[in-house]
């Protein structure tokens, strides 16, 4: 299938006088989860990021290195896999002509990736949609959560951007992340398969006007709550009329997000100012009703997760990988404010452990076998908070050589949950104590340490993030994954995954669990703990317990008592 969709691509890069067409993974609203996945229809490929050169006599598929193994295993039939981080595209092409969908990149992107030596056309139709007809189904209407879930209520959100505006002597400001939308508007929508993203843009005066970007059939809800009248309401379509109908001279507008499509229109009127979206920064620091939630889906979601693991420790007979993903779904669905993951659930036993963002497919599904290495990297989003959490379990005495590095794994975790925040204030320095421990045995991983996120929104959300790259000072009230791990081609993987808030007591800045599930102690190597990392260890699980407990059975909470 995919050769003849290659093929056809071909005659269509003729046709335009190509020598080949560049797919992204992101649709154009650049959200990590799409509906439709173009890159994927190309390539086969399915992981959250990538990039595919289809030219008339080799096919590039760029990837990063948390998915070069999935890669290889996915699409080097028809592609030719390299690691971005190596080699960029302007690295390996030279004095061609690529087609591209203007609406699905950004100037800066394509900047960075093919630099000046390659010509770039921008197509107007997208040549992949020319093939597969884009049969996307119609999405649900937006609808609005209560200001009470959130903390601060629209009206309020939009004074502090305007009054942002008018400190920049900015006239507006073009929101281009749907998240950032979500955040203002305290919005959701049903546009990606697990955030409730509402796709839309939206344009905010510094007089606290705004104008919501979007399909009207999908703001009836809003209309109806009074959130939004009709006038506020521009469809897509009639954007360029509505952006020269404005009244102003400067726009402030964040190029990490914003299509070369739009802005070839906004800058037709408008003098840019280039700035990062103030929303990012502000949506990063959760209020404490924003935490109180996150804090009570934690409990459920670790009540969920921690029944699955003493169900699948517990097992007698041997069961798949998609059965494991499927019972623990089951847990969740328990709880009637759960609603649906928050990213494919990563269940990887063995072999496919080491394959970071590994999706258990009918093909790849693995029976999980007494003396594999489990990995399982799952969230779920609740009314109203969003997880995620990754366990690595064994079911048979493990080999001392999995225990020292799984150890190893944990004492890195553990340095980073306990870190003084007035001295370790970045992700960068956070990232070098996670990794201090493998490296002393010359181990390490290919993917950062954390990432942010979002409040019923997107699982990976900055601006913060624990990374060797990441400078963003650490603020009250973010939320950050603390996940490092191992990962041994063709063997297992090791991953250990709690979400941590960012609290402050007394002028200090330290991190708080969100996360309440049991850490394997059949996997730990005790003798490599210091006392320190024991004590930590000890009161984690007596959190665990003291909070989920009552909801577990008797068996349940005597076998996490024995976890301690």
């Amino acid at each position: 299938m995919k050769k003849n969709v290659l093929n056809v691509l071909n005659k269509l890069v003729l046709k335009y006088n190509l020598d080949g067409y560049i797919i992204p993974k992101n649709d154009s609203f650049f959200t990590e989860q799409v509906s439709y996945d173009r890159l994927r229809l190309v390539s086969n490929f399915s992981g959250s990021a990538g990039l595919a050169i289809v030219s008339k006599k080799i096919n590039y598929l760029f990837v990063d290195s948390r998915y070069t193994i999935q890669a290889k295993l996915e699409s080097y039939k028809n592609f030719k896999i390299i690691k971005i981080h190596n080699k960029l595209p302007k690295d390996l092409i030279k004095n061609k002509v690529l087609g591209f969908d203007p609406k699905l990149f950004t100037n800066s992107q394509l900047y960075y990736l093919f630099g000046s030596n390659i010509k770039l056309i921008p197509i107007k139709e997208n040549l992949v949609d020319l093939i597969f007809k884009n049969k996307q189904k119609k999405a649900k209407p937006f609808y609005s959560i209560p200001d009470p879930v959130v903390g601060h209520n629209h009206k309020k959100k939009i004074d502090l951007v305007s009054k942002y505006l008018r400190s920049k002597k900015a006239d507006f400001l073009y929101i281009s992340a749907p998240e950032n939308v979500a955040w203002l508007l305290n919005i959701r929508g049903y546009d990606t398969p697990c955030s409730p993203l509402p796709n839309c843009n939206l344009i905010l005066s510094k007089n606290k006007k705004f104008y919501l970007i979007a399909d009207k059939y999908k703001t009836k809800k809003l209309i109806l709550e009074k959130k939004i009248i009709l006038g506020q309401i521009v469809e897509e379509k009639n954007l360029e009329n509505f952006i020269n109908s404005l009244i102003g001279k400067k726009i402030v507008v964040d190029y990490k997000t914003l299509s070369i499509y739009n802005e070839n229109i906004i800058k037709s009127k408008f003098s840019i100012i280039e700035k990062t979206d103030p929303c990012y920064l502000l949506k990063s620091k959760k209020n404490s009703i924003e935490i109180k939630h996150m804090i009570q889906s934690h409990i459920k979601d670790g009540v969920a997760l921690t029944k699955f693991i003493y169900w699948i420790k517990n097992l007698k007979n041997e069961i798949t990988e998609l059965d494991a993903e499927k019972k623990l779904e089951e847990f969740r669905k328990k709880d009637k404010n759960y609603l649906f993951p928050s990213f494919n659930t990563i269940a990887g036993a063995g072999s496919n452990g080491a394959i970071v963002h590994y999706r258990a497919t009918n093909k790849t599904n693995k029976t999980i076998k007494k003396k594999d290495i489990f990995l399982c990297d799952s969230g779920g989003q609740y009314k109203y908070g969003t997880t995620d959490v990754t366990r690595t379990l064994c079911f048979a005495k493990p080999t001392i050589k999995i225990k020292d590095i799984f150890t190893l794994v944990l004492k890195g975790h553990i340095a980073v949950a306990t870190s003084d925040l007035i001295k370790y204030s970045t992700g960068q320095k956070l990232d070098a104590r996670a990794r201090k421990f493998l490296k002393r045995f010359n181990y390490d991983y290919g993917h950062g340490t954390g990432h942010g996120v979002g409040y019923f929104l997107n699982v990976h959300e900055g601006p913060q993030s624990i990374s060797k790259f990441n400078n963003i000072k650490l603020s009250e009230g973010m939320i950050l994954s603390n996940e490092p791990g191992f990962y041994k081609e063709g063997k297992f993987g090791i991953r250990i995954e709690n979400l941590i808030y960012v609290k402050k007591k007394n002028n200090k800045l330290f991190f708080e669990n969100l996360t309440l599930a049991p850490i394997d102690k059949d996997l730990i190597n005790y003798k490599l703990l210091n006392k320190k990392e024991k004590d930590y260890l000890f009161n984690y699980h007596l959190l665990v317990y003291s909070k989920i407990s009552k909801y577990l059975s008797k068996k349940e909470k005597n076998w996490l008592i024995k976890n301690f």
